[in-house]
């Protein structure tokens, strides 16, 4: 474990979010299934992370029945109910976009479920971070969100916005676009709710 990641540990301790180590996507998948092994119902947000590091497959196949994925909505009404159980679920597992080394978390999105259900709502909230989302700074983080995970993620669900063709915001109004919410989760009222899994491997935009 390098400097960077322990002292960015060592301030999501300070901002009252509970951090753990995982050298790799394998290591990551086994923490996620300890802290969710109780539960009665388990909802995730939207997130590549999840998806590369094999935690959506771990859920589907060992967690069936109670974790409810909203990709198997059969329309756009079952989806949006899927994701208003994420507030009363016992765990939302989710990702960041950026995760600064002062211990704050910065994300940015569309329908505002995901940022929403981090604030309040879920019992606990479960991260998953590639050490790639590991920033400086909120500047920095801004600049990522920008530069790197929002035009990734227009091209990934093929928005008709500016991002998409010029790999940078602009800042537009289109009716697609997908930065809408702008949250800085920092200290926590309830300590621990929040755990951050940081996984030292590439993962997710």
């Amino acid at each position: 474990m390098d400097g960077k990641i322990q002292k960015t540990m060592e301030a999501l301790r300070l901002n009252r979010m509970k951090p753990f180590y995982a050298e790799n996507s394998a290591e990551a998948c086994e923490i996620v299934r300890g802290l969710i092994e109780n539960d009665k119902l388990i909802t995730s947000g939207g997130s590549m992370t999840l998806k590369e590091s094999g935690v959506i497959e771990m859920l589907t196949k060992d967690f069936g029945g109670v974790y409810l994925d909203r990709s198997a909505g059969k329309d756009r009404e079952e989806v949006e109910e899927i994701m208003r159980k994420a507030f009363v679920s016992d765990t939302f597992l989710a990702s960041t976009n950026a995760l600064t080394e002062d211990g704050e978390l910065y994300n940015v999105d569309g329908n505002g479920n995901r940022v929403s259900a981090m604030i309040y709502g879920p019992r606990q909230v479960v991260l998953v971070v590639g050490v790639n989302k590991i920033v400086k700074d909120l500047a920095a983080a801004k600049e990522r969100v920008e530069k790197i995970a929002a035009p990734k993620n227009t091209v990934r669900l093929d928005c008709a916005t500016p991002c998409k063709k010029l790999g940078e915001c602009q800042h537009c109004r289109s009716d697609a676009r997908i930065c809408c919410s702008y949250v800085t989760l920092a200290q926590q009222r309830v300590p621990d709710r929040i755990k951050v899994i940081i996984v030292n491997e590439n993962l997710g935009y």
